[in-house]
């Protein structure tokens, strides 16, 4: 009788391949070839797993946003403090913990190559409009417990999180900051919304 394949489980392998290849030596480095011998199948079972062009780097884009929303999930889960809240999910949104570095590689590799690849820029539009409402959700029940001051424009100060959050991202890719400094810089920037 023919093995059974977990399909799901098998084209998460094949992302974490193509994710890899990615931090180590960019996009272009993701091909079929690579991409098979790294994640140990062969090439007709990533096309199989795949078989739309472009589909397997838009799964790994996919699942490396679903992972750094699992690990926020994971290390916020039982708070309801907004200060908690704010700053984990800052923190995995600048993807700067020590074992981050591969994941921002990748991050940023997509991002480059979504001003001329449109199957990128609608996942990461998709993305940063979801990581905003997140923000201004937050901000909106700090209000309400009062940890975060009254009257403050919620979505102004969600946004100008999101965007030191990538400036951050992209600083620690270039080596010009620690993940010490991220959160300390992050700390700085939320220090004038709370109570």
């Amino acid at each position: 009788m023919p093995r059974q394949i977990d399909h799901e489980a098998r084209r998460s392998q094949i992302a974490e391949a193509v994710c890899a290849l990615i931090a180590e030596r960019g996009v272009e480095a993701a091909t079929l070839r690579e991409v098979a011998a790294r994640a140990e199948v062969s090439m007709g079972a990533v096309q199989r797993a795949f078989p739309k062009d472009g589909g397997m780097l838009r799964f790994a884009l996919d699942h490396l946003i679903a992972e750094v929303e699992q690990r926020g999930t994971e290390r916020i889960a039982g708070s309801s403090s907004a200060r908690v809240l704010l700053t984990v999910t800052l923190q995995e949104m600048a993807l700067a913990g020590t074992d981050q570095g591969a994941q921002a590689r990748v991050w940023l590799a997509f991002l480059a190559h979504a001003g001329v690849r449109q199957e990128f820029a609608a996942v990461l539009r998709e993305h940063h409009a979801k990581a905003l409402d997140l923000l201004v959700w937050i901000i909106d029940h700090g209000r309400r417990t009062g940890e975060i001051r009254a009257g403050l424009n919620s979505r102004l100060e969600a946004r100008t999180l999101h965007a030191v959050v990538d400036g951050l991202t992209q600083q620690v890719v270039i080596g010009t900051v620690t993940a010490e400094d991220v959160h300390q810089l992050l700390d700085h920037a939320v220090k004038p919304l709370w109570t």
